[in-house]
């Protein structure tokens, strides 16, 4: 799939009242109960990036636990669905911008980004994708990442998935924690992992 067919197909997608059953399906409760608790690993967290917000499901999860949050995602309709849900939040950053050309001079001691990368054209973007992030990720600052595997994301009209992203991420950062997560359906299939910046 071309960036612009995934961009069209992101925006169609948020049209729904819940985009993707993030907030009423079990399996979806249950991934981001486990991305949570991925993500607090190490206690409060004191300055987080989140990567692709959709419509807000795991933001809401996660923000009270952020002295500072920030959310890019590269559909503006899906940073406002978000920041309507989070009205009351004034502790966040609302970014619409890509994951390949996102830049701050922050650094982030929590990364969190799922089922955002296979929506990348290639395995080329990916890299650049996971380049740009580790760049950002505070030293022992800590990534958590989840997707689809490999086999739902080309069946879907991805170029790859969960374990492509995981080999890449590998090669520059220590992984820590592995999840398997499984649903009742095909659909329901995906991996988490955490992983740790070794620069200290």
């Amino acid at each position: 799939m071309t960036k612009a067919n995934n961009y069209q197909l992101l925006q169609s997608e948020l049209a729904a009242e819940d985009p993707w059953r993030l907030d009423g399906n079990e399996f979806e409760r249950e991934r981001h109960t486990q991305m949570l608790r991925m993500s607090l690993c190490q206690g409060p967290i004191t300055n987080a990036l989140e990567v692709g917000c959709a419509a807000g499901a795991f933001t809401e999860k996660l923000a009270p636990h952020c002295e500072r949050l920030t959310v890019i995602d590269v559909v503006p309709q899906a940073i406002a669905r978000t920041k309507q849900r989070m009205k009351e939040a004034t502790h966040i950053n609302w970014i619409v911008a890509d994951v390949q050309q996102f830049s701050t001079e922050q650094l982030f001691d929590l990364i969190v980004v799922a089922e955002v990368l296979y929506y990348l054209e290639d395995v080329a973007a990916m890299r650049v994708a996971i380049h740009n992030l580790v760049s950002m990720l505070a030293p022992g600052g800590h990534l958590v990442f989840g997707s689809a595997r490999d086999a739902n994301c080309r069946r879907w009209g991805h170029v790859a998935g969960a374990e492509t992203v995981l080999a890449l991420l590998n090669e520059t950062l220590i992984e820590a924690e592995r999840l398997d997560c499984r649903g009742g359906s095909t659909n329901e299939d995906c991996l988490l992992a955490r992983f740790r910046n070794a620069d200290v």
